[in-house]
């Protein structure tokens, strides 16, 4: 019995994940074009016709790579939004502990999120649907009493979108700041302002 049938099995999932892996990190260092099938399965040491037993091609890892850090972003910021009854005292530390989980998802899945949420052709609509899943969360923590409601959602969920981008690239990437000191800053940033207090 040959091998190019055998999908199943622990090996082969080990195998799979593996190309995953060395995909993500040769697609963030080299980009897309120049990332090459035999880059991917020298490193892996694995043959070419082992890669194409999981995958049909490199953009089918490409994209299945994009898929799932898609998927745990929109999952994490769909629980970063706050169910009622949370005391005012709580509300500072559960909005930071939601955008931390954030960004260790960037710091953990550099390459991924290189590729997800800034390099591939659908990383502006991924923004886009991550925007409009904030904006729900706001509403119903309007609703909720955690905010007034005189200040336009939309705006402020891209804002919070861009902020969290341009945060990632500048300061958690190049190790200036963790994901808590960075949650900790956006979330005084959009809860307080910067006003002094003083009207």
């Amino acid at each position: 019995m040959n091998n190019r049938g055998r999908k199943k099995g622990a090996d082969g999932e080990k195998s799979r994940e593996l190309l995953l892996e060395i995909a993500a990190k040769q697609f963030a260092l080299r980009g897309f074009h120049e990332t090459k099938i035999s880059m991917i399965v020298k490193e892996a040491h694995v043959t070419q016709p082992t890669f194409y037993l999981y995958f049909k091609s490199k953009d089918a890892i490409f994209q299945e790579l994009v898929d799932m850090f898609k998927a745990k972003l929109y999952t994490l910021v769909e629980q970063s939004r706050l169910s009622a009854g949370i005391e005012s005292a709580e509300l500072q530390d559960r909005i930071t502990s939601g955008i931390t989980a954030i960004f260790r998802l960037f710091e953990d899945n550099e390459q991924i999120a290189r590729i997800g949420f800034i390099v591939s052709e659908e990383a502006f609509d991924m923004k886009k649907k991550i925007a409009k899943q904030i904006e729900e969360n706001l509403a119903t923590e309007v609703e909720n009493g955690y905010f007034h409601d005189d200040v336009d959602l939309n705006t402020v969920a891209v804002a919070i979108v861009g902020v969290i981008e341009h945060l990632t690239l500048t300061k958690l990437w190049t190790g200036l700041q963790s994901p808590e000191e960075l949650a900790q800053e956006m979330t005084k940033l959009f809860l307080y302002g910067l006003s002094s207090g003083v009207h």
